[in-house]
């Protein structure tokens, strides 16, 4: 029961973040190095990837390799994390301590989508 609540609030909160590089697209900009090619492609696609993540979640079918998927993903966005970090000043709305909090938070995400999305029989 709690495998399945903590399975559907991942899928929710990839949902959210998904929906929000569209309607946040210029947040999220700013979160780019500015050398990023094709910078508001690259926001799009990765919300999309965000919500399809999220939705394949939900299916037994396509669950666990969806749970290894998402997992590639944070460890791709991971590096964006570490620029935000490291580039703190340019977020004067985002407090610094959380910039850097979110480091290890990635990693308790990645636990978090290959704990609920692990099969049963192993």
């Amino acid at each position: 029961m709690y495998k399945i609540i903590g399975l559907y609030l991942f899928a929710l909160l990839f949902l959210i973040a998904g929906i929000g590089h569209f309607l946040m697209a210029d947040f999220f900009l700013s979160a780019l190095p500015e050398w990023t090619p094709f910078p508001y492609t690259v926001i799009y696609l990765s919300g999309m990837v965000e919500i399809l993540l999220a939705l394949f979640l939900l299916y037994p079918n396509t669950r666990r390799k969806t749970g290894v998927l998402a997992t590639v993903f944070l460890l791709l966005v991971f590096p964006v994390n570490i620029y935000m970090a490291l580039t703190a000043e340019q977020y004067t709305s985002i407090p610094s301590l959380a910039l850097w909090i979110r480091l290890p938070i990635q990693f308790v995400l990645i636990w978090w989508v290959l704990a609920v999305t692990k099969d049963r029989k192993r």
